[in-house]
């Protein structure tokens, strides 16, 4: 699935230096604004010990983890909803993402400039916030005044409910709120989905510290402050320490672990934002499993049996007969897909049913 997460951020916040220990990509980092212009694109492979358990059992001759792709745009400046930097790139750019990773410089360095010459995280997000809902307002303001006369007619009950749902919005917006942030149910936010609203994307705030403030016991005003922010918006936030990370990317994986713990920590914090960034989008994982290869593959939950073989290929979909499932933990229980079998643990599944996070499958199908 070409699922995409966006890194936005002002310039000079760590974008390009946390988008480069994600992706080991080599994107152009640099000491001003606007380095990077066209937005860079790699893919991270998911962190999921599970995969290399069912290999242990298994024995395939390959092993292929789950990737989730992570696109690094072009700082934003104020006046980017108006063509101001490179707000048109930046903002087209970022409809094309499904989830938002927003960097927030939480940290003091005087060899670092800051755009508007001083930290202020909260300045900082308010920032890009603004220019976001300017842009979906004016999305807004296009689309009310060519349904309000059908709507107040009431002769149509779909445009009745799109033009009170956009009316909804237009007042939080008005107010600093994101869509994100109001409580629309399921068939409200189907009645708007089309219109692609950028302050409705998932959104995890990334705090971008400094080494010692990341191993500190001490709490951070800055972090502290982004955390309730985040909170109010119905958003994430996550402490990372952009610089930490880059250097453990340059480890082989035997040495990672060590240099964790030789700065007091016991998991890379980049783990934790592609897990962020995975439950943001309703993410799942299922497997395939054989003497070929062990594979990981990412679905969304509520997919059926028949939908996550389209994952894999759409003639497995398009022929789909059944799925022979068995559920990770009683794999790991039995010790081997025959003790399983004979244990009654692997299910033969209809095109309905609902896969499982950790599922094990085999795709019958017929072209």
């Amino acid at each position: 699935m070409a699922l995409t997460a966006g890194i936005v951020g002002l310039p000079n916040v760590g974008k390009s230096t946390l988008f480069n220990a994600i992706t080991k990509a080599g994107a152009h980092a640099a000491n001003y604004p606007f380095a990077t212009i066209d937005p860079n694109v790699g893919i991270v492979n998911v962190p999921d010990e599970r995969l290399e358990k069912i290999a242990d059992i298994i024995k395939p001759k390959e092993i292929i983890p789950t990737g989730f792709e992570f696109t690094d745009i072009a700082g934003l400046v104020k006046g980017a909803s108006k063509g101001e930097g490179l707000g048109n790139q930046f903002l087209s750019h970022i409809r094309e993402v499904n989830a938002i990773v927003h960097v927030v410089r939480c940290f003091e360095d005087s060899d670092v400039v800051h755009v508007d010459g001083s930290v202020d995280p909260i300045r900082d997000m308010e920032t890009i916030n603004t220019e976001l809902i300017f842009a979906d307002l004016e999305v807004i303001e296009k689309r009310l005044p060519k349904i309000e006369k059908k709507a107040q007619l009431k002769v149509d009950k779909d445009i009745e409910n799109e033009y009170r749902i956009l009316k909804e919005i237009h007042e939080a917006l008005l107010n600093d709120r994101p869509v994100r942030s109001l409580s629309l149910n399921d068939d409200e936010k189907q009645t708007i989905k089309h219109y692609g609203f950028l302050t409705q994307k998932p959104l995890v705030y990334v705090c971008n510290v400094s080494e010692d403030m990341l191993m500190s016991d001490e709490s951070s005003v800055y972090v502290d402050a982004v955390f309730r922010r985040a909170e109010e918006e119905n958003a994430k936030a996550i402490t990372i320490s952009a610089q930490i990370e880059a250097e453990i990317s340059e480890l082989e994986d035997e040495e990672k672990q060590d240099f964790l713990e030789s700065v007091g920590l016991y998991k890379s914090g980049l783990d934790a934002l592609i897990h962020e960034s995975y439950e943001l989008l309703n993410l799942r994982t299922f497997f395939t499993a054989g003497e070929k290869e062990v594979r990981a593959w990412t679905f969304k939950k509520g997919m059926t049996a028949k939908q996550c073989a389209g994952v894999i290929h759409s003639d497995f979909e398009r022929g789909f007969i059944r799925a022979e499932t068995i559920a990770y933990d009683d794999l790991m229980h039995y010790g081997s897909m025959q003790k399983a079998k004979e244990a009654g643990k692997v299910r033969s599944e209809g095109k309905e049913y609902l896969v499982q996070d950790g599922d094990i499958l085999l795709f019958r199908f017929n072209i």
